[in-house]
């Protein structure tokens, strides 16, 4: 990961985040300790189910985004953290054997009028499975530190 500074956030810029892959045992996994409904941990359930089968937690969905976002977005040297997000949307079921990517926008990148160190970056956060088709959306907004001296 390159050292990024609010500066380095440009707005307009996209950025590509690499890919995750799905595995029906993470999604089991996952599914049993934080979000235990039956879509997301018995099969035999999920097949009857809305979706025609297991699908993964939407907070898992959100879980393997976040993980692309801070270790190919985020800067170690810069990252002060995060007052929430806005507009969350799983568009479409996740499922075991998706690959899944992450495309940031970057919609503003402000000084902050109280804090000279620092700023705040809002950004469009797009997940996609392997066929193209969006499955995750949010705007994100972090505070980061101004480039030093």
């Amino acid at each position: 990961m390159t050292e990024r500074w609010l500066e380095d956030y440009v707005e307009g810029a996209v950025h590509q985040l690499g890919e995750v892959a799905v595995g029906r045992d993470d999604i089991l996994e996952f599914a049993r300790r934080y979000d235990p409904q039956p879509i997301h941990t018995d099969p035999d359930f999920a097949a009857t189910g809305p979706f025609g089968g297991l699908i993964a937690s939407g907070w898992h969905t959100c879980a393997l985004m976040m993980r692309l976002f801070a270790e190919n977005y985020l800067s170690r040297a810069s990252s002060m953290a995060s007052p929430g997000l806005d507009e969350l949307r799983w568009l479409r079921p996740v499922r075991p054997g998706d690959r899944l990517s992450v495309r940031v926008t970057v919609i503003e990148s402000r000084p902050s009028q109280s804090k000279p160190d620092r700023g705040v970056v809002r950004s469009l956060i797009e997940t996609f499975n392997q066929d193209g088709e969006a499955v995750l959306s949010m705007r994100a907004i972090n505070m980061v530190a101004r480039r030093p001296g």
